[in-house]
């Protein structure tokens, strides 16, 4: 076998670590101004004031940028990338929105680009870009490891940039960050974890190298998960997922995803979702068809979490899923929406990757199979 691994950015993990992310931002020579690109609701919470006040004191020019909310959108994009320009690090600070932002925003607040210029590799992104610093506040999405950054372009279809530029150059970990997430975000995005780790290691694309992350993280995930939804403050928990949730971004950036993130970027397409919410409902509803082909790498993921064969992980999943409270329904806007309208999204271009990626051959009568139980799952007005 021959397999190469991308680059993994420096992580620091620690209860607390937050306090000595002004010190850090210090350590990296010549750094005048920051970007800080931070969810609305820390903002509001006061933290945002805080670190900015943190860095004036250092001597560091403090820019903010937390005017959104949801899933990145171009223009997202566009604003922390005029604020960007000029500044010398990004700082994300929050889920996988305000991550994606940053890394973006470091990349054409360096170039002076679009974000569209970067969209589906159409140029090179450029060879310079800002520094980037990544503080996950959620443990699912794995943004901070990784070199892929989701967005919902002009026409709102979701829409990618990926390459090395946009990685993080330091990650830092601080599980009292998650703390103030609620429980069915918690779930949601433990669950998205576990996913992300899974597909990694049993896709077309999988090899030791992820591996070695992938069942770790789906280890500290389903072990951890859920305590961390039940018992909010048990840091403990808490910090098990949150890097079980890195460690699944490490295994993703080397070997991607499969056919339940192919269902929710396809969900994202129509409607408005969480995508950890569209990818375990998208994960449940493939999984015992999935294991249909009981390779090798599904046997060794099903016994990286102490089972013996792959046929039993549709079971644990769902139990995993009952255990954490995980409701098994769409938002009602998808009531609007048939199931073709969501199998068209599935064999939508920019899917493809993750359909192609698949173990078990994705057939289009599989696809109409899945989008049908999928939107089966819609909640009627």
């Amino acid at each position: 076998m021959q397999f190469s691994t991308s680059f993994i950015p420096d992580i620091r993990f620690g209860r607390g670590l937050f306090g000595s992310l002004v010190d850090m931002v210090r350590n990296l020579e010549g750094t005048r101004a920051v970007l800080v690109v931070m969810d609305g609701f820390l903002a509001a919470r006061g933290l945002a004031k805080e670190l900015a006040g943190q860095l004036a004191d250092a001597g560091i020019e403090p820019r903010l940028y937390s005017e959104f909310s949801g899933e990145p959108k171009l223009q997202h994009l566009q604003d922390a990338s005029a604020i960007a320009a000029g500044a010398d690090v990004v700082i994300g600070v929050g889920g996988g929105s305000a991550l994606d932002i940053a890394k973006i925003a470091a990349c054409c607040g360096a170039s002076g680009e679009d974000p569209m210029f970067y969209a589906l590799a159409a140029n090179p992104l450029p060879k310079n870009p800002l520094k980037k610093i990544m503080v996950p506040t959620t443990a699912g999405t794995g943004s901070e490891t990784s070199a892929t950054n989701i967005f919902a372009g002009p026409s709102g279809k979701k829409l990618w940039i990926w390459g090395a530029q946009t990685k993080a150059d330091l990650v830092l970990l601080d599980p009292e960050l998650t703390i103030s997430l609620p429980p069915h975000l918690t779930a949601w995005c433990g669950m998205d974890a576990f996913i992300h780790a899974f597909e990694a290691a049993t896709n077309r694309n999988a090899h030791t190298g992820a591996k070695l992350y992938a069942h770790e993280a789906m280890r500290l995930v389903a072990g951890s998960l859920e305590a961390a939804v039940k018992a909010p403050g048990n840091i403990e928990a808490r910090g098990r997922v949150q890097l079980g949730s890195c460690y699944a971004g490490i295994a993703i950036d080397n070997c991607g995803t499969a056919i339940a993130h192919n269902i929710s970027h396809a969900l994202a397409g129509i409607g408005a979702v969480h995508h950890g919410l569209a990818t375990a409902l998208g994960f449940e509803a493939t999984l015992s068809w999935l294991v249909e082909r009981e390779t090798p790498d599904l046997n060794e993921a099903a016994r990286a979490i102490g089972l013996s064969e792959a046929a039993q992980l549709p079971g644990f999943v769902s139990e995993l899923m009952d255990r954490c409270g995980v409701e098994r329904a769409l938002p009602k806007a998808f009531a609007d929406f048939s199931a073709e309208d969501l199998a068209e999204e599935m064999r939508a271009p920019e899917n493809q990757p993750m359909r192609r990626s698949t173990i078990h051959e994705v057939t289009d009568a599989d696809i109409e199979v899945f989008a049908a139980k999928m939107m089966a799952l819609a909640i009627t007005p």
